[in-house]
């Protein structure tokens, strides 16, 4: 265990959980749309909705969005800087089940060209898990680089990025593929130990299965 997974990273405070989890999931959210986002409804469950006005999660949400870091000191004033971007942040109650964290959030974001949902949670001491992609299940820490392939779901598909991966020397710590239903669209993501160079990484949007290809960094403070 990581002595950041018990007293929590570096932070506007007050909460590891509530505060810089947050705020990991909603950077995560906006890296992940990949473009400017405009409208964003954010669905709190259980503890981020019962105590999360005492913990600024609704700030900590809106900065992440934003692309601020756990530790920028701009969090808290997040609400109203979203404002002058012109993104527009709705607040609403959701019950995610028994079976979610108690820190837990549903985030539907939109912006110029696609949109995005993410179900995600904040675990302890600042650490995330991103659990649902636009209703198809992922496991993602954040901790390590991960790619993020939507393809459609083709025989050898995992052949094929496995062995470009191979041939760079590139490390696979963790593969999960989900899919609506077989030979349907489905989402591919590969946490590697190293970072995949760019070139990989175009010859990888080359085959004819990918539909989108997206390198997610490390959030920020791992």
């Amino acid at each position: 265990m990581s002595i950041f997974e018990i007293i929590g990273p570096v932070m506007v405070g007050p909460s590891s959980s509530h505060t810089a989890g947050a705020c990991r999931i909603g950077y995560a959210s906006g890296r992940i749309l990949d473009e400017k986002p405009l409208k964003a409804i954010v669905y709190l469950h259980g503890s981020f909705l019962a105590t999360g006005d005492g913990h600024g999660t609704k700030e900590a949400l809106a900065a992440g969005l934003l692309g601020f870091y756990p530790d920028d000191e701009r969090l808290i004033h997040a609400l109203d800087l979203a404002a002058k971007e012109q993104l527009e942040i709705i607040f609403e109650p959701i019950d995610l089940g028994p079976q979610a964290h108690p820190n837990s959030v549903k985030i539907v974001l939109q912006g110029p060209t696609r949109s995005l949902t993410l179900i995600a949670a904040s675990i302890g001491g600042g650490s995330v898990r991103l659990q649902e992609i636009n209703d198809l299940p992922v496991d993602i820490s954040g901790t390590l680089e991960t790619l993020i392939f939507w393809h459609n779901d083709t025989p050898g598909f995992l052949a094929k990025i496995t062995a470009v991966l191979a041939c760079v020397q590139i490390n696979v710590a963790t593969i999960r593929t989900s899919r609506v239903q077989r030979g349907e669209t489905a989402i591919t993501v590969v946490e590697i130990d190293n970072s995949l160079p760019p070139e990989a990484a175009a010859f990888l949007k080359k085959v004819p299965a990918i539909n989108r290809l997206l390198v997610l960094s490390p959030l920020p403070g791992f």
